[in-house]
């Protein structure tokens, strides 16, 4: 752990610490008092408050928990989730006259705002209070809100800005249930904001937030909440994706649960998934299921076919990638997504909507996607996002323009090199990050133990692979779906392995080799007995002068025996 940035018993303490000491006070929050007098006010009033919520799965989960904490609190809240086609990323001029028809007298985003400023006039003019709760980059013109909750602000002093949407959700939600409840009107029922985690966390996992700091209190609570007690829309998706809700993990949030909130907004209505989200009744909750289950299918084959249409317009080179085409507006990311894990470059995709073009943005791990749309910004008509997702409008005719000022910008942001320039041609697979080099007979229960210590595992804080040296192949087969198992010997037992993906590892491993690895600690159950499993990322012969023992000896070397180690710890 002393690798993460965990170099103290101190920091060790708290990073094993029960997650609840892991939540900040809500209070630290920009504009957190004129957000709680405000909502007070619109509950002496009795006015009806829009909830806006961006129609991703952050947006959603967020939405959801701002909506029942102001139920719970006796407020008329009323859910708003815009077309991604019609109205797009932000506060839209439409719920902004949905507000006004509604009669609220105020509007709380989540998970958007910060560039709102247009659309927050609009509303003022029309004597409605925008507070913006928004986790996104703020503009150097802050919108006229009311209140902007956004702990990235440049005054903010929040100890955590890492929060996803539905992380600041969680946030107001504990705040306005600790200030109001007490002198809320009699006969609240009982309201723990704790209850809403496992949204959070759903929040925080799409959203690909560092699972670091508070989001790893709050992943580590919501968890704790799915397993055992998921609303009724979570439990419902649940049993669509095949899940056991007890082995549910980040994993099951970003490949099961996510994704089908997600195809509402991309193929279906966006509103079906917040109504599964607000509900409380299981047969309503397994017909939303439902329908969020074929819009799920529907995007999967949407996606598959502009994908293969995309490829075919990537150029070769080493810039971000700049393509646009006639691609239905609510995949244009998950084609971007998959162009950067293709090439390893940062990707925009845009899609034309009469004149108007909607793009996705997604970065490599070194573009910063909010600054280069800052540097574009007096060519966009709408645009916002973090450094690693980004997405704006932009007038169809502005495209040439604009790519050739993007690439000026990333050129201009873009780190100096350091890497002496050796004139081989680079490794083109990605490195592994190995932690912990270990001779065979290390590998036990007691160790997988101590690596549940550090779980979850996400973006920022990611799952811990071992180097094992010397195991011998006693087995190896190919399995369905392009997957290989292979059992491996120690001194006097074996492992289990799994290689996922690897259909190459029959023709490469023979009986008797010696081989060493790289993989992740696992234990299966079958036939009711549980197992120690490995999930192989790497395999190459032993001692081989190969990247993977590279990456072995680099994990031996540097240990400092000051740093604190997880076994042993105390929570």
């Amino acid at each position: 752990v002393a690798a993460r940035g965990i170099d103290t018993p101190d920091a060790l303490r708290a990073f094993l610490a029960d997650p609840l000491d892991g939540l900040h006070d809500p209070a630290l929050l920009p504009d957190a008092a004129l957000l709680v007098e405000r909502i007070r006010l619109a509950r002496e009033r009795d006015e009806v408050v829009l909830v806006f919520g961006d129609f991703d799965a952050d947006g959603l989960t967020g939405l959801a928990i701002l909506a029942r904490a102001l139920r719970a609190l006796r407020l008329r809240a009323e859910p708003y989730v815009p077309s991604r086609l019609d109205e797009g990323h932000g506060l839209s001029l439409e719920a902004v006259r949905t507000a006004e028809r509604l009669g609220a007298r105020l509007i709380v985003t989540v998970d958007t705002g910060s560039s709102s400023g247009r659309e927050i006039g609009a509303a003022a003019e029309r004597g409605i209070d925008v507070i913006v709760t928004d986790h996104h980059r703020v503009p150097p013109v802050a919108p006229p809100a009311l209140a902007l909750v956004n702990a990235h602000r440049p005054d903010a002093s929040y100890p955590d800005a890492r929060l996803s949407g539905a992380g600041v959700a969680f946030k107001v939600a504990q705040l306005l249930v600790r200030e109001l409840a007490a002198t809320g009107p009699g006969g609240l029922e009982p309201f723990e904001p704790l209850d809403l985690a496992d949204l959070a966390a759903i929040g925080t996992v799409a959203d690909l937030a560092p699972v670091l700091g508070e989001n790893r209190a709050i992943a580590r609570l919501g968890l704790a909440r799915l397993r055992t007690n998921a609303h009724a829309g979570l439990a419902a998706l649940l049993a669509r994706a095949g899940v056991v809700p007890a082995r549910a993990d980040l994993e099951t949030i970003a490949f099961a649960i996510a994704p089908r909130l997600n195809a509402a907004g991309r193929v279906g209505d966006p509103m079906d998934a917040a109504r599964l989200l607000l509900t409380d009744d299981p047969s309503e909750a397994d017909a939303l299921a439902e329908r969020l289950e074929a819009a799920n299918g529907e995007r999967r084959e949407l996606t598959r076919a502009a994908i293969a249409d995309a490829r075919g317009l990537v150029a070769s080179g080493d810039g971000p990638i700049l393509i646009r085409g006639a691609w239905p507006v609510g995949i244009v990311g998950l084609v971007a997504s998959r162009l950067v894990d293709d090439t390893g470059r940062a990707a925009v995709v845009a899609t034309d909507t009469g004149g108007v073009l909607r793009a996705s943005c997604r970065s490599d791990g070194i573009v910063d996607l909010g600054a280069a749309l800052e540097g574009c910004a007096d060519l966009l008509e709408r645009h916002g996002g973090h450094p690693g997702a980004a997405g704006f409008e932009l007038l169809a005719d502005r495209w040439d323009v604009f790519c050739e000022r993007f690439r000026l910008v990333v050129e201009a942001l873009a780190p100096a090199a350091t890497a002496p320039d050796t004139g081989e041609e680079p490794d083109a697979r990605r490195p592994l990050r190995v932690e912990l080099a270990l001779e065979p007979g290390a590998v036990d229960y007691g160790l997988l133990r101590d690596l549940a210590r550090l779980e979850p595992t996400g973006p920022g804080h990611p799952e811990v692979l071992v180097a094992i040296s010397g195991l011998i192949v006693v087995r190896v087969r190919a399995a369905s779906g392009g997957h290989t198992q292979v059992t491996l010997r120690r001194e006097r037992d074996v492992l289990d392995a799994i290689a996922f993906g690897r259909d190459d590892l029959p023709a490469l491993l023979a009986e008797g080799d010696r081989v060493d690895v790289v993989a992740r600690l696992a234990s299966r159950t079958f036939g009711g007995f549980e197992s120690l499993q490995l999930d192989v990322r790497d395999v190459a012969g032993h001692g081989a002068e190969t990247a993977l023992v590279a990456a072995l000896a680099e994990a031996a070397i540097g240990r400092d025996s000051r740093a604190p180690s997880v076994v042993g710890a105390t929570s």
